[in-house]
């Protein structure tokens, strides 16, 4: 997911401000959070079992 689409999605979520130098990696996590989920992104060893998560197939991909 490109990083445009991401904070999209923050302000979907409700996360207000996004500072311009905030990483992938911690803004998907912050959005994670803000939905109720585990903030997980990117630890994932080759397998989630969060299949409905927005994120996954970047996640499992490894595209961060």
């Amino acid at each position: 997911m490109l990083m445009e689409e991401i904070k999209k999605k923050a302000k979907a979520a409700g996360i207000k401000t996004v500072p311009a130098r905030t990483k992938k990696l911690e803004l998907v996590r912050q959005i994670q959070t803000a939905e109720g989920n585990f903030p997980c992104f990117g630890t994932a060893d080759g397998f989630c079992d969060q299949l409905t998560c927005c994120f996954y197939k970047d996640c499992i991909g490894k595209d961060y």
